[in-house]
């Protein structure tokens, strides 16, 4: 995982890289970030000594788990926890997910997933970090060429973003076939963008791609749910989402889609800025072209 702390998560994304990154954790570090997630008031005001004794592990671990959350030190880490106690002491709501039972009424169904994915946009738009998305879409703006590879539901989202780019003018191609991805890959060179879209970080037929395109040069950005999963040793740029709790009734795909979907916008509607004086245009014409087939 490549570790830098330039700038660390604003409090109000800590407790969205928690939920993001605790199924990753050893169990020992997933105490210290539920610790920390559960009570950021009681927290901030334990030394890394206090704290690993309340969650029964190491200073090291407090230290790491500090880290992996994107803090360069506990002091850090506790600045953040203050900042996080003093917006919850502003009277703001604490998030509560509610799961999905199998007998509930279709209305609460509605309302537990409306709740539910506005949670993962709040958790996505806390954490995504604006200097990564940036890098992207400038690189994306000078593209010779954009290859997008996703499987799945990653595929889905791969398919829309390489769709919004084209109607812009931009030259874009969404691949799900891993064959076919990896052959489109190798043509790849320096001035090109590859995107791998994976909730997993360790989707083999999206990393393969990937990497393909790293080594032959090209920029390559990786939209994933896990910032230290296998995807980022060949991403440039690493854009990471956020989901909401999967349960029985709510696999992983529904919410790592609305994430992921989420930060594709982003990077689409900044290429479109960066590239206004062609993109207008030619966004004007797709429209032009396909009117007649929304007449009756």
């Amino acid at each position: 995982m490549k570790e830098t702390f330039d700038r660390a998560p604003a409090p109000a994304a800590l407790a969205a890289k928690v939920r993001t990154l605790a199924p990753s954790m050893t169990r020992s570090m997933q105490r210290v970030a539920e610790a920390v997630a559960n009570d950021p008031a009681g927290c901030a005001a334990l030394t890394v000594t206090g704290l690993a004794e309340l969650t029964g592990t190491s200073e090291a671990t407090v230290v790491r788990t500090a880290r992996l959350l994107g803090y360069p030190g506990y002091r850090d880490l506790r600045l953040a926890l203050a900042g996080l106690a003093a917006q919850q002491q502003s009277g703001r709501a604490p998030a509560i997910t509610t799961d999905i039972a199998v007998d509930d009424p279709i209305a609460d169904v509605v309302a537990k997933l409306a709740y539910d994915e506005q949670q993962t946009l709040a958790d996505t738009a806390a954490g995504l970090d604006t200097v990564q998305l940036g890098a992207a879409v400038s690189a994306a703006a000078a593209a010779r060429r954009i290859d997008v590879y996703g499987v799945g539901a990653s595929g889905l989202v791969a398919q829309d973003l390489a769709q919004k780019l084209l109607r812009i003018g931009l030259i874009a191609h969404a691949h799900s076939d891993p064959h076919l991805a990896v052959t489109n890959a190798v043509q790849l060179r320096a001035g090109d963008v590859a995107i791998a879209i994976t909730h997993s970080g360790s989707t083999g037929d999206v990393i393969e791609p990937l990497r393909a395109a790293f080594e032959h040069g090209a920029t390559t950005v990786a939209i994933t749910g896990r910032p230290d999963g296998a995807v980022t040793q060949y991403a440039d740029h690493i854009l990471t989402t956020s989901t909401a709790r999967e349960s029985e009734l709510r696999p992983a795909a529904m919410s790592s889609r609305t994430s992921q979907l989420l930060v594709v916008d982003c990077l689409f509607v900044g290429v479109a800025q960066r590239t206004y004086d062609t993109a207008a245009p030619a966004l004007a014409a797709s429209y032009e072209a396909l009117a007649h087939r929304h007449r009756r």
